[in-house]
């Protein structure tokens, strides 16, 4: 069977089941353990599923999975609006976390004229800051995720051990009235905890559409995240302020608005 049909069948089954052993897939698709083991650390790489001993775990929803380049085109009034009201938030100076993501790829955008040391796992922000005369830019390494655009996985998480970020800007998937905030799969998660954990200040920016939607995998709660700046459409602020989260709100031109 070749690569990418055994690709495919591996990830239906763990649609399926959730998690899956080496030995039944070297059962159900008849080939070796070596080569089952190297499919697994191929689709860990690319996001789709977390190795355990043994076997793996489903690391995302495949259904619902939306690749950068379509998110790049959604509501980008909305993010482009964000981006300039995070940057904001930004001195000279300062030490930032840029996470991946269309918002946050706008957002470097925004901040690519000042002086700052920028620490990120995107490739997008990286070629957007690599020539910028007054940023000191930081990669943290990884396995890069095509569908993502970013670096991710176990590399990526031990290098941010050794930062000390004064704010992280995260985007998000969805978030929720209680503040709970998703991403597309576990591999994006685990390194956004990380970013949290290593930074001084939190914020979030997300647009209305994804208040109340929820993604695969949970990266933060209301404790871990300081701000969450969005677009006047959203409805929540009175959730999140009870929740501890201060809200900061973006606006974009009139005409633009549904």
């Amino acid at each position: 069977m070749p690569a990418n049909r055994r690709h495919d069948e591996i990830l239906t089954i763990l649609s399926r089941l959730r998690s899956v052993s080496v030995g039944d897939l070297t059962t159900r698709l008849k080939v070796s353990e070596v080569t089952i083991r190297k499919d697994l650390t191929t689709l860990e790489e690319m996001g789709f599923l977390i190795r355990t001993h043994g076997g793996a775990e489903l690391a995302e929803d495949r259904k619902f999975r939306r690749t950068l380049k379509m998110r790049r085109n959604e509501n980008r009034d909305k993010k482009h609006a964000i981006a300039t009201r995070a940057a904001e938030l930004v001195r000279e100076g300062d030490t930032i976390y840029i996470d991946s993501g269309s918002t946050c790829m706008l957002f470097a955008e925004a901040v690519a004229d000042i002086a700052l040391r920028v620490v990120t796992n995107s490739m997008d922000v990286m070629n957007r800051l690599a020539d910028r005369p007054g940023i000191s830019l930081i990669a943290v390494g990884g396995a890069y995720h095509k569908e993502a655009g970013s670096f991710l996985g176990p590399t990526a998480i031990e290098n941010l051990r050794d930062f000390q970020i004064g704010t992280c800007f995260m985007g998000a998937t969805g978030f929720s009235a209680a503040g709970v905030f998703s991403s597309q799969n576990i591999l994006e998660a685990q390194l956004k905890q990380r970013a949290l954990e290593v930074s001084e200040r939190r914020v979030i920016l997300a647009d209305s559409s994804k208040f109340e939607y929820s993604a695969f995998s949970v990266f933060a709660r209301a404790d871990g995240v300081d701000v969450l700046i969005t677009d006047k459409d959203f409805s929540g602020e009175g959730q999140m302020l009870a929740a501890g989260i201060d809200v900061l709100f973006a606006d974009y031109p009139a005409e633009n608005r549904a």
